[in-house]
Parts: C-alpha cells; sequence; structure tokens
C-alpha cells in the first residue's frame, strides 16, 4: 500500500508543476468531438474515462474496433477534434499508429502515459505522465484510475450545460429503471429493544418495501 501512496502522490506531485491536467481539461472542452482510445489493459482506462466525461459532455466516443474504427475517425478528422489515447509500457503498436495519424491529420492529441519518452509524446498537444510503478509483477492502475477521475472532473466542472444533463440523465435512468431501488429502513423499523429486533425491523421493512416496488413495477408493465 505504501508504494501506492508513493506513486500517486508522485504523480499529482508531477502534474500540479507541469499544468497538464487542466490543459487537458480544456482541450477537451474546446473540442468538437472528443475521441477516446486504449489498446489491451489501457482500454479499461480508455472506457472508464469515456464514461465519466459522457455523463457531462456530449459528442464523446469511445473508439473500441467494433462501434468506432480507427478507420472511421480518420477518413474525417478536423482541427476542432481530440483524441485521448491511454498508452503505456509495453505501448502498443495500434495505439501507437493510431495517435500519429491523428495527430498528423491536424486533430489534438492528449496521451496519457508513464514516461516523456514514450512512443507518442513528442505528438502530444497535451502530455499527462502517470507513475505506475508496483511491488507486483504487473504494472500499477492506481494512478491512471485517479488521473481519469480529476480529468473527467475538471472538464465536468467547466462545461456548460453539465448539470443540466446530469440532471436529465438521472431523470431517464429513473424512468428506465437501470438502477436497482435499496430499501430505506425508517426510524420505526429500525426501533427495538436489542440488536437483533432493530435487525428484525429493518427486515420486515425491506420486505414490505421490496413487496410495493415489486407491485408497482408490476402495474406500470401492464
Amino acid at each position: 500500500m505504501q508504494a501506492e501512496v508513493a506513486s500517486l502522490n508522485t504523480t499529482f506531485e508531477h502534474l500540479t508543476e507541469s499544468g497538464a491536467l487542466p490543459a487537458a481539461a480544456a482541450a477537451l472542452l474546446g473540442a468538437r468531438r472528443r475521441y477516446i482510445v486504449g489498446a489491451g489493459k489501457s482500454a479499461t482506462y480508455a472506457a472508464l474515462l469515456a464514461a465519466d466525461l459522457s455523463a457531462a459532455l456530449s459528442n464523446v466516443f469511445s473508439v473500441d474496433g467494433q462501434s468506432l474504427t480507427e478507420l472511421t475517425v480518420l477518413t474525417d478528422v478536423r482541427a476542432t477534434d481530440v483524441l485521448v489515447v491511454f498508452s503505456l509500457r509495453r505501448y502498443r503498436a495500434e495505439s501507437v499508429r493510431f495517435g500519429r495519424l491523428f495527430a498528423e491529420a491536424g486533430g489534438t492529441l492528449v496521451v496519457v502515459t508513464d514516461s516523456a519518452d514514450a512512443p507518442l509524446a513528442s505528438l502530444a498537444s497535451c502530455l499527462v505522465i502517470v507513475q505506475t510503478g508496483s511491488a507486483s509483477y504487473a504494472d500499477s492502475p492506481t494512478s491512471v484510475a485517479a488521473v481519469c477521475h480529476v480529468l473527467s472532473a475538471l472538464t465536468a466542472a467547466s462545461a456548460k450545460g453539465a448539470r443540466r444533463r446530469l440532471t436529465l440523465r438521472d431523470r431517464i435512468s429513473a424512468t428506465l429503471g437501470l438502477y436497482h431501488a435499496e430499501p430505506i429502513a425508517t426510524d420505526a423499523s429500525a426501533a427495538g429493544s436489542g440488536p437483533a429486533e432493530k435487525g428484525t425491523g429493518a427486515r420486515r421493512s425491506a420486505t414490505r418495501k421490496h413487496r410495493t416496488h415489486d407491485h408497482q413495477r408490476g402495474n406500470s408493465d401492464r
């Protein structure tokens, strides 16, 4: 755990000095289209950032090679487009190639990587360097995941209409029934002479709420 904490501290000390995260957030805010890509393990980071950004911004696209391919993106690159590339050692060739071609086509390149000497570093408009050192056999994902969170938070904080978009998403999510409704124990149900009775009351309350919820859902389905 100490190694992870040290890696995280080093990452954010460097990023604070470089100003890379605010610069990357500004690039995303000013973009017409925002593309996110990563290959191999880095695809997970790309998916995380794309999910968080799309909650607050429109025109966020994950280049996953299926619903959206590199070929499709490269066919129509504009100066107002931004590509965020996660490129960590051992530096997947397809990510390096895609990033290079995107930059050559005139798009803005944001590179999240682990070294200033990484293959795409010299082409990046914004270079976000993270520490991935680890005591285990695998490189640490801690700093990368943290950077995804901070970058999306910085971007959302300055995005016009982000609050309205988030509110609308919550409303639509409720309409679609996307999330499980957690039962909430009332004071009355939790009251009792001992821990066992409190637990029983909470369970009874939860059962009643589940039955009510199921009944309401049944009515709406009909």
